[in-house]
This record gives C-alpha cells, sequence and structure tokens, in this order.
C-alpha cells in the first residue's frame, strides 16, 4: 500500500528522533561518497542498469539492492591524475562541492566502480578506454586499492592511464537521515558501460549482481521482492524514463539535496521523504 506520509520505521526509531529533537542526542556527521549506475544498452531488453546486493553481514543496508559505490577514501583527492573532460571546478558546480572535494568524488566514483566491478572508466588516452580488466594483474590492482596498500592516484599513474571523467555526469545527491546510526552525504553519477569490458561479482559486499532494466527492478521493490533505499528507487524511477544510455547521458539535470527527514506522525516513527520522490516508493 502506498505511505501518504512516507516510509514507516521501527518502533525502536522512536526514541531516536525524540532524543534528536530535544538536543539529547547529536546526528552522526555524514561521510561523502560516491555512487555510480554503470548503464548499458541491450538488444532485447534495452536500458539496463548494473545493480549489486549487499551481503546481510553488512552494517550499512544490509541486503539490499544498490548500484557500486562507497566513501571517499581521503587519499583520493591528494594525487593529480592525468584527467579528461570537466575539471573539477564543473563537477563542484553541479554537486555544490568546493574543487578539491569535486575532485575526491570523481575519483572515488572510479576507483570504487573499480573495486566492486572491475568496471574502469580509464584509458591509455583522453580518447580512449581499457578495453579489458580481466586477468591476474588486474585482480592484483584491485585488491592493493581495497586494502589501501596503493592509492587511486598512484594507481593509474603507474599504469599510464588516463581518469575519464568525461565518460561520467551527474545525477542526484542525497543524504542519509538524521535519525540513521551511519550516514553518508553521496553524489550519484551516471556512465555507459565501457566497450569491451565486463561487469563482474567481485565485490565481497555483495552476494548477488544483476542487469536489470530500471522499471523492472523499481518494480521489484514496489512488491517487496528487492529490498532498496529510497534514493535507489528513486533513481531507477527516473531512468526508467529514458530508453538508451545516450538518452541518460544527454539529459540535462540540475541537482538539489535530498534528505528525508524522520519525524513522529500520529505516534509512529516515520520516514518523509523529500516532495517529488515520494511518489516513486511505496511499501507492500
Amino acid at each position: 500500500m502506498s505511505i501518504v506520509h512516507g516510509l514507516k520505521l521501527p518502533a525502536s526509531f522512536r526514541d531516536r528522533i525524540e532524543d534528536i529533537r530535544a538536543g539529547r542526542a547529536e546526528p552522526v556527521p555524514a561521510r561523502h561518497a560516491s555512487t555510480v549506475v554503470v548503464l548499458r544498452d541491450h538488444d532485447r531488453h534495452g536500458l539496463q542498469a548494473f545493480m549489486l546486493r549487499r551481503v546481510r553481514s553488512m552494517a550499512f543496508a544490509p541486503g539490499a539492492y544498490v548500484f557500486p559505490g562507497g566513501s571517499v577514501d581521503p587519499r583520493d583527492g591528494e594525487a593529480a591524475p592525468a584527467w579528461s573532460g570537466p575539471p573539477p571546478a564543473e563537477w563542484g558546480a553541479a554537486f555544490r562541492a568546493d574543487e578539491t572535494l569535486a575532485s575526491e568524488l570523481v575519483c572515488a566514483a572510479v576507483r570504487e566502480t573499480f573495486e566492486e566491478t572491475l568496471v574502469l572508466l580509464a584509458g591509455p588516452t583522453g580518447e580512449t578506454v581499457v578495453d579489458d580488466t580481466r586477468g591476474d594483474e588486474w585482480e592484483a590492482d584491485r585488491q592493493a586499492l581495497l586494502d589501501r596498500s596503493q592509492s587511486f592516484g598512484g594507481f593509474l599513474d603507474r599504469r599510464g592511464l588516463v581518469l575519464r571523467a568525461d565518460l561520467l555526469r551527474p545525477w542526484a545527491h542525497w543524504i542519509t537521515p538524521a535519525v540513521e546510526p551511519k550516514r553518508y552525504d553521496t553524489r550519484f553519477f551516471v556512465a555507459g558501460m565501457p566497450e569491451g569490458q565486463r561487469a563482474r561479482d567481485v565485490s565481497t559486499e555483495a552476494d548477488q549482481v544483476a542487469w536489470v532494466r530500471p522499471a523492472e527492478a523499481a518494480e521489484r521493490a514496489a512488491k517487496g521482492e528487492w529490498m532498496m533505499l529510497p534514493p535507489t528507487i528513486a533513481t531507477l524511477a527516473e531512468l526508467a524514463e529514458f530508453d538508451t544510455v545516450a538518452d541518460v547521458l544527454a539529459a540535462p539535470r540540475e541537482i538539489t539535496v535530498q534528505e528525508p527527514v524522520a519525524e513522529i506522525i500520529d505516534g509512529e516513527a516515520y520516514l518523509v521523504l523529500p516532495e517529488g520522490t515520494e511518489r516513486h516508493y511505496s511499501q507492500p
């Protein structure tokens, strides 16, 4: 059924909402993060997005279907990798961030996508993309990024690669509600699947992956078949309006910050969704 006010929360959230409202508790600071919706055109199924299901042991959103992504690494902004595409200042204008943070967000987007799927938005030149990331050497690089023994900038520099920021587009900006114990300030990007590469199930944080039409994924969430967070569903619903990757990448976007708010309504805890996004979400 549809929820008029938003999403009903477990009763345990009520005390937390009241404590924050009364000043007895402070919201946890939100960590900057990047998420990338990797898209492809399928001959039979049309536009598809790559999604991962988080393992149920994860502290944040266990069992949820998500897009590749994760927190900004402090070292994402330390290096100055070879860069093709809009400069950090343009990304900062799109996401309302300073140039340093904007650079970190783009680097995190490309790094996290590689770490979780082996899809690499980088190439030997500013006009090319790595055509295959399979093999032991690529896996060794991925592991070195994961254990932080290698920085992303160092990885690109050692391989002589150019970061292809021009393959990304800014899409959305969501902040985890203040009531949550783990919070993220997440910028959403979209990107087309590079020709010759394959998205793979390599993340230890996921137990299942799928290429799926955005409309189908949103429908599965609405039916309760797939668990998803509101930003994921809203993004899928928006993408369902497009037919091809090219259409998505060409779509003009004005990014506004979306932050659901936890409230007590009629004695029960609810997550009130930003205006215009609540229509994308329903609870079975």
